[in-house]
C-alpha cells in the first residue's frame, strides 16, 4: 500500500503558514540553487532549538542514520550511478582548468542532476539525462585531472562513458508500458539478468506456499532477485552481512546511539529496527513496523528502511529513505480531529458497504516538522506519508499519517510572486479562493489522503494485494486522492471545525483539476507519455470526470486571448463524480480487478495531447518557473563538555553542491560495484 503523497507541479498559493510556530524570516534567500528544471530549497526546522536535550540528541542521531544510507539509493537506482556520481565528482574537486566555458557549465548542470536524482535517470519522468557537454570533453578533462586521482574508478571509465552518452543503454529507471517486458526494460538494480515472468513465477511460488497466511511477510522486500552461476533464481539480501552491508552497518551504529538515549515504547522500536538490519528477516521488520504504529507518544519519530515500491515495477521491491522529525503540536489539532473520527469517515464512504471496514484501528495522524531527509525522501521529498505498508498490519494494529508544515512552508516561501495563478487561473473568483483558502485545502486533502484515504476500504477475502501488478501504485494513490477530495466537500468538515464553508472544497478542486489536466505537463517532455504513478493518478481523476461531466459542463476548457484555461462550472456536481469515481476504484482494488484497472488507467491517464503540452511548456518558460523542487538539509553540531554532550547547534547552509560533496565525502561507504 503507498504512502507518499508528492507535491504537485502547481506552486502551494496561499503564504500564510497554519502552524503556530512558523519560522521567522532570513536574511538568506529560500532557493538556493537552481538549474535545469529545478530549483533547490533551503528549509527551516522551528522548535528545535527549545526541544529538550535528550530529544536534540536523540535526533542527532538519528539523522546521521538517515545520511548513512544515501548510496544505497544510488546503487538501486541503476547499477553505473555510483561509479556514474564518483568519477563526476572526482573531475569537479580536481579539475584546475577553464570552469567558464561552455560544455564545463553543462558538465557541472549534469552532476547536479545526478546529485539530485540519485542517479543518471530523472527523479520524476525516470528518463536517462541527456548529456549538453560532448564525450570527447569528459576525456578531455579527466586526462587533465590525471589516472592517479580516480583510483579504482580508472577501471570503470568506459563503462561510465558509455553509461552517460549511449543513448540506447539505461534509456530509462522505471518502465511501465504494457505488453512489454518491464524488468528486462527497466534500468533500476532490484533485478539482474531475470525476466518478469521469471520474477513473477519466483514470487508467486513463495505466495503459494505461503497462502492463508493472516500475516505474510513483504516477499522480495529488502532484496535483489539475480541468479547464481548455475542459472538458478537467488536472492542477495539487503542487511548487514550482505548486499549494501558497508552502509547498513553504519546506520546499525546511528541506530544504537540513538538507542541509548531513546525511552519506551521507541527504544524497543529502535532495536527491532537493528534486528531487522542485522538479519535482513522481514519478521523482525514486521515486528519494527507494530511497534512504531503503536508508538503514538514519542515527540521525535523517524522512517528508515527499504520503505516504498515505486521504483519496481512489479511493486514488490523497496527503495531506501529515511525522515527524522518530531511533532508540532500546535498544528496537530485538525489531524487530531480527522483520526478521532475515522470510523465516520468510513462509514460513510461512497463506496459499497461490503468493502468498508467494519472497525478501523488503530489510525493516528500528526503535524510533523522534519529535522532531516535521507534516501528516496531527499532532495525531493514527499508532503505527506501513511506507514506501514503491509495491509495486515493496517488492518490490525492501523497506520501512521503525517503532515509535514514546515516542507510545504519552505514550498510556499520559494514559489512567493512567481506569476504562476495569474498565468493559469482564468477566473478571479477562483484566484482569490486560491488565495484565501489553498494552503487549507492543500493541508487538509493531504491530511484525508495519508490519515483516511489510505487506511480505508477493505480486500475481499483471497485477493492479493498485489492482485493490481504494475497499476496498483497508480490506483492507490488515485483511491487516496479521491477520499480526500469527496470529504473535503463534506459538510461534516465544517460540522468539526476544519472549514468554513464549501469555498475551501471550490479552491481545492479548481486547484487539483487544473493540475491534473494541465500543468503538471510541465514535467513531461515533449513526445513522453505520463509514467510516474502521481501524475497518472492526478490525471486520471481529473480526465475521467471531464468525460463524465463533459455533456454539463461539469469542466470546461475555455480559449482567452488564444491560451487554454481549465474551469469548473460546477463544483457539487463534481464532488458526486469523486464519489462515484471512488465507489469504482474501491471495487477494483478490492476485487483484485486488473484488467478494469488497466483499462482505465492506459484510457485517461497515460496518453498527451502534444498542443496542450507544448502550450504548457511555452508559458512556464516565460514565467521562469522550474517545475520541479527538492531541498539542502540543515546541518547539526553535537556540543560536549568533556565527553558529556550538552548541546546541538542547527545551522542552515546555502549551499547545494558543497553539502553534496560533504555527503560523497564522509557517508559514501559502499563499493562501486555492488
Amino acid at each position: 500500500m503507498k504512502n507518499k503523497i508528492l507535491m504537485a507541479s502547481v506552486p502551494v498559493l496561499t503564504l500564510a503558514m497554519t502552524a503556530c510556530n512558523a519560522p521567522t524570516e532570513a536574511e538568506q534567500p529560500w532557493i538556493v540553487d537552481r538549474f535545469d528544471d529545478i530549483k533547490v530549497i533551503r528549509y527551516e526546522v522551528p522548535g528545535f532549538e527549545e526541544l529538550p536535550l535528550e530529544q536534540k540528541e536523540l535526533i542527532y542521531y538519528l539523522q546521521e542514520a538517515a545520511k548513512c544510507g544515501r548510496d544505497i539509493l544510488f546503487d538501486q537506482n541503476c547499477a553505473v550511478n555510483l561509479p556514474v556520481r564518483r568519477t563526476l565528482e572526482c573531475i569537479y574537486e580536481n579539475y584546475a582548468g577553464d570552469r567558464t566555458t561552455a560544455e564545463w557549465q553543462a558538465l557541472e548542470k549534469y552532476l547536479k542532476k545526478v546529485w539530485f536524482a540519485n542517479g543518471i535517470h530523472h527523479h520524476y519522468s525516470n528518463d536517462k539525462f541527456k548529456p549538453e557537454f560532448s564525450e570527447e570533453y569528459l576525456l578531455s578533462v579527466i586526462e587533465q585531472v590525471g589516472d592517479e586521482q580516480f583510483g579504482e574508478l580508472n577501471a570503470y571509465r568506459e563503462e561510465v562513458c558509455r553509461a552517460i552518452f549511449d543513448a540506447e543503454l539505461y534509456p530509462t529507471k522505471l518502465n511501465q508500458k504494457a505488453g512489454e517486458d518491464l524488468l528486462l526494460t527497466s534500468s533500476s538494480n532490484y533485478y539482474s539478468g531475470v525476466t518478469q515472468a521469471e520474477a513473477e513465477q519466483f514470487y508467486a511460488k513463495m505466495a503459494a506456499a505461503d497462502k492463508g497466511n493472516p500475516q505474510p511477510v513483504s516477499y522480495g522486500l529488502n532484496s535483489q532477485l539475480t541468479k547464481n552461476d548455475k542459472g538458478q533464481l537467488v536472492e542477495r539480501v539487503w542487511f548487514a552481512e550482505g548486499m549494501y552491508g558497508e552502509a547498513i552497518q553504519q546506520i546499525i551504529y546511528w541506530l544504537e546511539k540513538a538507542e541509548a538515549v531513546a525511552v519506551e515504547p521507541q527504544k524497543q522500536t529502535i532495536r527491532h529496527l537493528i534486528d531487522y538490519y542485522k538479519t535482513g528477516d522481514l519478521k523482525l521488520f514486521d515486528a519494527y513496523n507494530i511497534s512504531w504504529v503503536a508508538d503514538t507518544e514519542s515527540h521525535v519519530d523517524f522512517v528508515n528502511g527499504f520503505i516504498e515500491d515505486y521504483g519496481d515495477a512489479l511493486g514488490r521491491k523497496a527503495s531506501w529513505e529515511s525522515v527524522v522529525n518530531f511533532k508540532d503540536t500546535e498544528a496537530c489539532h485538525r489531524t487530531e480531529v480527522i483520526s478521532a473520527n475515522a470510523q465516520w469517515f468510513e462509514d460513510n464512504a461512497p463506496i459499497n458497504p461490503i468493502y468498508r471496514k467494519p472497525e478501523v484501528k488503530g489510525v493516528s495522524a500528526k503535524v510533523i516538522t522534519v529535522a532531516m531527509l535521507g534516501g528516496d525522501c531527499y532532495p525531493a521529498t514527499p508532503i505527506g506519508i501513511n506507514l506501514p505498508n503491509a495491509d495486515w498490519i493496517r488492518r490490525d494494529y492501523g497506520s501512521k499519517s503525517v503532515t509535514i508544515d514546515n516542507i510545504t512552508y519552505a514550498y510556499d516561501k520559494a514559489a512567493a510572486g512567481n506569476g504562476f495563478t495569474e498565468e493559469f487561473v482564468l477566473r478571479e473568483e477562483d484566484r482569490q479562493r486560491m488565495k484565501e483558502f489553498g494552503k487549507l485545502g492543500d493541508d487538509l486533502h493531504t491530511d484525508l489522503h495519508e490519515c483516511l484515504g489510505h487506511g480505508s476500504g477493505r480486500l475481499k477475502e483471497g485477493v492479493s494485494p498485489t492482485a493490481l501488478g504494475s497499476y496498483s501504485s497508480t490506483l492507490e494513490e488515485t483511491r487516496a486522492d479521491l477520499f480526500g477530495l469527496y470529504y473535503i466537500g463534506d459538510e461534516k468538515m465544517v460540522e468539526l471545525g476544519l472549514v468554513p464553508s464549501f469555498e475551501v472544497a471550490k479552491a481545492a478542486y479548481a486547484d487539483y483539476i487544473m493540475n491534473g489536466m494541465m500543468t503538471q505537463l510541465s514535467r513531461i517532455e515533449p513526445g513522453k507519455d505520463v509514467e510516474e504513478s502521481h501524475m497518472r493518478n492526478r490525471k486520471l481523476i481529473a480526465e475521467w470526470c471531464y468525460e463524465q461531466g463533459k455533456a454539463e459542463k461539469v469542466i470546461e476548457w475555455v480559449v482567452e486571448n488564444d491560451k487554454r484555461y481549465i474551469v469548473v462550472n460546477d463544483f457539487e456536481k463534481l464532488r458526486e463524480l469523486f464519489g462515484q469515481m471512488l465507489c469504482e476504484i474501491q471495487r477494483i482494488k478490492s476485487e483484485g480487478d486488473f484488467e478494469a484497472g488497466k483499462a482505465l488507467v492506459e484510457q485517461y491517464a497515460v496518453k498527451v495531447d502534444p498542443e496542450l503540452h507544448a502550450e504548457v511548456l511555452a508559458r512556464y518558460k516565460a514565467l521562469n518557473i522550474e517545475p520541479y523542487g527538492g531541498f539542502v538539509n540543515p546541518e547539526y553540531e553535537l556540543v560536549k563538555e568533556g565527553e558529556k554532550v550538552v548541546d546541538v547547534k542547527i545551522s542552515y547552509p546555502a549551499n547545494y553542491t558543497e553539502q553534496m560533496l560533504n555527503y560523497a565525502k564522509n557517508y559514501s561507504f559502499l563499493p562501486n560495484k555492488n
